[in-house]
């Protein structure tokens, strides 16, 4: 599905990350000692390292904060060339004001800068970049776009739960989107929706309305994540894959990188074999950052920029999956 006259281009991404790192052992000697071994599971999550906050003063605000400077810096940019705003996030700092109008007021741009704050869970970031990209081809008025994805979810771990706990690690990601007359850009996006598991992981636990309530412990607001196959997405996505490539007349020796999920590595290698490609193409940080969330399929990008990958005319998938679940798939011509 392919546009005519300017298109919705990726000028640049960046990310950020709190410097305290959290290793494998620590939470294989945690769940060691109530009688859990989580080795195998670490394994096939692909977990090694995590950042996590420890400054009290961080959250997913300050890293979308220090994620959109660094990508307004490496663009060139000035706060006040912006004409949208965009936050995506699962674990918001605040629900008002929204948190692309704080980021609008810490990065003083201009009065007719439009600000919103998205949420598709995990999926947010992919969502939220092909929605903008959607709104610019039709408001020519916007010539830049900032989407910065950022989630703190280390904090709202139950400490005993050994699928959330030591999987989560906290990140940002952000992304300027721009018009430009050049050739490329956002190509095209798939979504689907399967909410048959809708209620598998909520947050808070125990519903908003209730996380006032005396009898409503700490544990009860924190993730609830009830067990299920975590590949049942897996499917999905190749096949949604497939589709975008044949409706743009595109094969998998089109396509330079693929930027999923980083939530499995399992999932990741399941996707892979199901097209038939090497592991060269999938761009997996999982290991290094943990599962992000929001901001994992824009982190593995701009890994994919900064190490040669992903050059300037390449294609790229971004995929990913929010909680119950919601499935976009995106080609971009970076």
């Amino acid at each position: 599905m392919k546009h005519t006259g300017e298109n919705i281009r990726i000028r640049n991404a960046a990310y950020y990350h709190p410097q305290h790192i959290v290793g494998n052992d620590y939470y294989l000697d945690h769940f060691a000692q109530m009688g859990k071994d989580i080795k195998r599971f670490l394994e096939v999550m692909g977990r090694k390292n995590r950042y996590i906050i420890k400054d009290e003063n961080e959250n997913s605000l300050t890293m979308g904060l220090k994620a959109a400077q660094k990508v307004l810096e490496d663009a060139g940019l000035q706060s006040e060339d912006l004409d949208m705003i965009v936050f995506a996030s699962q674990t918001p700092e605040y629900t008002y004001p929204t948190n692309a109008l704080l980021l609008h007021n810490k990065l003083q741009c201009k009065h007719r800068t439009i600000t919103l704050d998205s949420n598709a869970n995990c999926a947010g970031m992919v969502a939220a970049v092909e929605q903008a990209s959607r709104y610019m081809q039709s408001n020519p008025s916007i010539r830049y776009a900032l989407i910065t994805g950022s989630d703190y979810s280390s904090v709202n771990c139950n400490t005993d739960d050994e699928i959330t706990y030591p999987n989560f690690g906290d990140a940002a990601a952000a992304v300027i989107l721009e018009r430009s007359s050049e050739a490329g850009g956002f190509t095209d996006s798939l979504y689907y929706t399967d909410s048959e598991g809708c209620e598998n992981i909520m947050f808070p636990a125990c519903g908003l309305s209730n996380i006032y309530r005396e009898d409503i412990t700490a544990e009860q607001i924190r993730i609830r994540w009830t067990p299920f196959d975590g590949t049942v997405c897996v499917d999905a996505a190749i096949a949604d894959i497939k589709e975008l490539l044949s409706r743009n007349g595109l094969t998998t020796d089109d396509i330079s990188a693929f930027c999923l999920s980083q939530f499995s590595l399992k999932n990741i290698e399941l996707i892979q074999e199901g097209l038939g490609l090497s592991e060269e193409k999938f761009i997996y940080v999982g290991d290094e950052f943990g599962y992000t969330a929001t901001s994992s399929p824009f982190i593995a990008f701009q890994r994919g920029v900064e190490d040669g990958r992903i050059k300037r005319g390449d294609y790229v998938f971004f995929w990913s999956v929010g909680a119950g679940w919601q499935i976009p798939t995106m080609l971009f011509q970076y």
